[in-house]
């Protein structure tokens, strides 16, 4: 991927030194919504040795919040930091194509921050920790990553490659296109009105769409800047694949729970992708209104 000498974002927000402490985060702010989220916290016992159940409780809004990092003030990642010039070079060319996309329709793009943390940190959706995996925040149009999970999706996952980490946070600035376009809020509504099997039916729809909206990112960032190089697409479908919610249910237990599926599985995560990045359409990534996933 060709990212280098491109301009680097200014809303990202660097808290790795800001030391531990016993903040805790508030819980007004909505669920928080990840590439792995629920399906990375099945995960939790086997690459972390967190409880997965502690994971789910708080990803439900329930549960008591663990300690995490208190939040200092926060600052620029330094430039000595590869891999967090890196992350912030995509997170500006997010910005760039949904300026663009925005200011087409008519509409102004609201650029969300991105957090770098280490361990847990506090979010307005609550305490998010590492074995969540990056995740985005509605309450505070924040997106978090805690940059130790690319080496899990490199060595663990299987997922290695430039590519595939840029997808992982366009997938997170996805949801952010979510919350401004008032898909998310819709989807939280029918939180406690349905069974739980047919929202996490709507969960998979929404998910899919974030990768979709990946795609379209992909599409209109090497439309204008010519940024995707050989084998790029494969590093990014791979990806997409390894956290699938079988391919995670299989790795973690050796069977699969459809009806507990929150992200869709790796046909569906690929296919989405790949509908956004082959079109680059806004409106080819509705979800909710396809027969089939």
């Amino acid at each position: 991927m060709k990212w280098e000498g491109n301009r680097q974002s200014d809303n990202v927000e660097d808290q790795r030194d800001s030391g531990s402490g016993g903040g805790r985060g508030g819980l007004g702010g909505g669920r928080s919504i990840g590439v792995g989220s629920i399906a990375i916290a099945l995960l939790a016992g086997w690459v972390f040795g967190i409880n997965p159940l502690t994971v789910l409780g708080l990803l439900d809004g329930g549960g008591s919040a663990p300690q995490v990092q208190s939040q200092g003030a926060p600052h620029a990642p330094p430039a000595s930091d590869h891999l967090a010039q890196f992350v912030s070079t995509v997170l500006a060319d997010t910005e760039d194509v949904w300026k663009d996309v925005f200011a087409k329709a008519g509409g102004t793009y609201r650029e969300p921050k991105l957090v770098l943390f280490r361990g847990g940190t506090s979010t307005a959706c609550g305490a998010g920790e590492t074995a969540m995996g990056p995740f985005y925040c509605p309450g505070d149009q924040k997106v978090y990553i805690d940059l130790d999970f690319y080496q899990t999706l490199k060595n663990k996952l299987g997922a290695p490659g430039e590519f595939a980490q840029a997808y992982v946070v366009a997938h997170e600035v996805g949801h952010h296109v979510q919350n401004l376009l008032g898909i998310s809020e819709k989807m939280d509504a029918q939180r406690g009105r349905i069974s739980k099997t047919d929202y996490n039916a709507l969960s998979v729809r929404l998910e899919l769409q974030a990768d979709c909206f990946a795609g379209v990112w992909a599409n209109k960032s090497n439309e204008s800047r010519k940024t995707l190089e050989s084998g790029d697409i494969e590093s990014a479908m791979n990806a997409a694949a390894k956290i699938g919610d079988d391919a995670l249910q299989k790795q973690a237990q050796g069977y699969v729970v459809p009806e507990s599926f929150t992200h869709g599985t790796s046909a569906q995560r690929t296919r989405w992708f790949n509908q956004g990045l082959q079109n680059g359409s806004v409106k080819g990534c509705d979800t909710f209104s396809a027969r089939n996933l």
